[in-house]
């Protein structure tokens, strides 16, 4: 073995033992969003800070770096090494201009921060997150400080999630995407809108999840290599590929809320079930972006989850599931129901169109929040400003409002954009995958999703943080994004839906 791969292997070693410390960490993070005892807050908060310190220490001491450094001028290492270098190698020196105790501060203050978005969603009283709010957006200034960045702070925040996203890229994008998405809501405004009661009566919440887990082994989640519980916000986490864990929440009198959370996470999960496992502690055995991450489960959340195919081979499982509620309501109606436009409170349940417009909203907040425009105490204000602006609807109380995401509790900031990016993503990949696979909508017809998943398998999946967002994108699809194909996609889809009840 020459001495390159000796100190190759050394590094890998290194990385491996740190990602083993920072899956610990997350493991409690699951554990405190789905089974901690009330009373286990302040010593979980302080085992998750000790830990992310620790592993920032490990990673960032003068060996780590030297060794880098060794391995840098190596030329006798293959393209995957070298690349897991490289990336090891930036992410090292931004991990050193955070300093370990800052590290463990900010763990701390999120932890705070998390419990009193809890209580204050249960009292449905902003107030009480105000406070532990601010803290944490002073940290997440105080951090895009130490990372540095050339026109806007919150470039720094943005760059965590999709690294080289912009606020100058991404307002030019959302600039561009506002007057289409105004343009087909407004031809929509003139149809007859859809109805879809029927998906609020009465669902049994056991009958749901048994539901809800059998989509998920529909879409080749592994359950040996994962599992699903109920959580207030879904999410999904991994400790490696080979332990993926979604959650999901469950409303009696809403069918679609953990119906398509399941399908959403369950395309996350799918993602991190597919990285590279020999790549475990390594960049190319971490996903591309965020971007990307979230383009997998709007594909299967929208583009396969929210289309007829899907639906014309799950639909009869569950009217005889719920024979009450869906007896007289035959497949066109329920598909129309389910893709129902219309402006909503609640981002997670919104369409496909007017999301966009949640996001943006977001976006636009904590562009303020991070410059110091605004602070946390003019967030409902501006919210409830903004919702009447975009979407015409008014809030009537914080937790239908701007207490019901758990993102700024976690302290993820600059996470936003990249739900509509994943958005315009998803639908390039499903353009090119009905390229690629001519009969696959006939294939979902009769309840087989294999030759996505297959896809995705060969050209997202196994490539890590390899290639940039853009780069994975030209690679996979023979282009750069282009939100043309969501606007298609959208034209499409919503017009035949629409247009259809003139008829």
């Amino acid at each position: 073995m020459s001495v390159s791969i000796q100190q190759y292997e050394k590094l890998k070693n290194k990385l491996q033992q740190i990602a083993d410390i920072k899956y610990a960490a997350a493991l409690l993070q699951w554990d405190q969003e789905t089974y901690l005892p009330p009373k286990g807050n302040d010593a979980r908060g302080r085992q998750i800070a000790t830990l992310s310190e620790i592993s920032h220490q490990q990673f960032t001491d003068e060996k780590t770096g030297n060794l880098l450094q060794e391995l840098i001028n190596c030329h006798d290492l293959s393209n995957t090494q070298k690349r897991n270098i490289q990336l090891s190698n930036d992410d090292y020196i931004k991990s050193k201009k955070l300093p370990s105790a800052f590290v463990r501060k900010s763990s701390e203050v999120i932890n705070k921060s998390f419990h009193s978005w809890i209580s204050a969603r249960k009292e449905n009283n902003f107030d009480l997150f105000k406070n532990p709010l601010q803290e944490v957006i002073e940290i997440k200034k105080q951090e895009a400080e130490y990372l540095g960045y050339s026109e806007h702070p919150y470039d720094a925040l943005m760059n965590e999630y999709d690294k080289g996203l912009t606020v100058k890229f991404t307002d030019e994008l959302f600039s561009s995407l506002k007057p289409e998405l105004s343009s087909i809501l407004a031809e929509i405004k003139n149809c007859p809108q859809v109805e879809n009661n029927f998906l609020h009566g009465h669902f049994d919440k056991s009958l749901q999840w048994n539901f809800g887990m059998n989509l998920l082994k529909s879409m080749h989640f592994d359950f040996e290599a994962g599992r699903q519980d109920i959580s207030e916000h879904p999410f999904t986490t991994n400790f490696s590929s080979k332990d993926v864990r979604v959650t999901t929440r469950i409303d009696e009198n809403d069918f679609a809320n953990m119906t398509w959370s399941c399908i959403h996470e369950g395309g996350h999960a799918l993602y991190e079930q597919g990285l590279p496992d020999e790549e475990y502690g390594m960049p190319l055995g971490e996903y591309c972006s965020l971007s990307i991450h979230e383009s997998q489960s709007r594909l299967w959340e929208n583009c396969i989850g929210r289309g007829l195919p899907f639906w014309t081979h799950q639909y009869l499982p569950l009217q005889n599931l719920f024979p009450e509620q869906l007896k007289n309501i035959p497949l066109d109606q329920f598909y129309n129901g389910i893709n129902k436009v219309s402006s909503s409170l609640i981002r997670t349940e919104a369409d496909e169109l007017t999301y966009h417009f949640h996001v943006m909203i977001r976006y636009e907040i904590e562009k303020l929040l991070i410059d110091g425009t605004i602070m946390s105490k003019d967030i409902p204000a501006i919210w409830n400003e903004l919702y009447d602006k975009y979407l015409g609807v008014k809030v009537p109380d914080d937790k239908n409002g701007c207490l019901q995401d758990v993102h700024w509790s976690h302290g993820s900031f600059g996470y936003f954009a990249t739900y509509s990016i994943g958005s315009l993503y998803a639908a390039q990949f499903w353009s090119a995958i009905k390229k690629d696979i001519l009969n696959v909508e006939q294939m979902l017809i009769s309840g087989n999703s294999l030759p996505v998943f297959q896809w995705l398998q060969q050209h997202i999946y196994p490539f890590g943080r390899y290639y940039s967002s853009a780069e994975l994108c030209k690679k996979a699809t023979g282009e750069i994004l282009d939100s043309k194909y969501f606007i298609e996609y959208a034209k499409q889809k919503f017009y035949d839906i629409y247009k259809k009840l003139h008829q």
